[in-house]
């Protein structure tokens, strides 16, 4: 059981309040990084007291690892969206892909996962493990879905699901951050482009 797990309330009422604290704060976090949400303003976005936020979450860093949590899921509950169920085909693949990359401003904001971990990563919380955690969790849905297509003769057997995974996801995080800088799609439709058809070319010759 993790630390967020941990104190999670025992009432609807009180999963409420929390989600709606973790939602406000990472919402304010997106926006001005971890350390430039104060405790006032993630209070008055959440419309809660002094006294409930602490007793949610104590310190900066138990609130900062429910964010993670929170965002790590929505990563893996928008992929079985975008890709109408598991990643485990090039169709599946290039669904989940053109979610972002057939819209033309989905690099505003960054990654949400990635943009806060990479500013959890240069704070001074010890939250190392937790960011590894949301992108081990990220990487296995590719992996699995990739491991299924090896599996079912999609893929060579000489292909490797991890390393493919490693590609994919560095290939997502690195085109959007690219994205931002050029306030463009354009890097990201490339690097994921490359990356599935990458994947592709492990494909049994006929």
């Amino acid at each position: 059981m993790t630390p967020a797990e941990e104190l999670l309330p025992a009432t609807a009422k009180g999963r409420a309040t929390r989600d709606r604290i973790v939602d406000a704060a990472a919402d304010l976090m997106l926006a001005h990084g971890v350390q430039g949400a104060t405790n006032p303003e993630i209070r008055a976005a959440a419309k809660v007291s002094g006294s409930q936020l602490s007793h949610y979450f104590p310190d900066k860093e138990s609130l900062v690892r429910a964010i993670l949590a929170r965002r790590g899921d929505q990563v893996i509950e928008l992929i079985h969206t975008t890709a109408h169920g598991d990643l485990d085909s090039i169709a599946a693949l290039r669904s989940w892909a053109a979610f972002y990359t057939e819209r033309p401003n989905s690099w505003e904001g960054g990654c949400r996962f990635g943009s806060l971990a990479g500013d959890v990563l240069k704070s001074d919380l010890n939250l190392t493990a937790d960011v590894t955690a949301g992108f081990d969790r990220w990487h296995a849905v590719f992996e699995s879905g990739l491991t299924t297509m090896r599996e079912r003769g999609d893929l060579r057997p000489d292909a490797d699901p991890a390393t493919l995974a490693t590609i994919l996801l560095a290939a997502f995080q690195g085109g959007m951050l690219l994205a931002q800088a050029q306030h463009s799609i354009a890097p990201l439709a490339t690097a994921l482009g490359g990356a599935i058809d990458f994947v592709a070319s492990f494909a049994p010759q006929s």
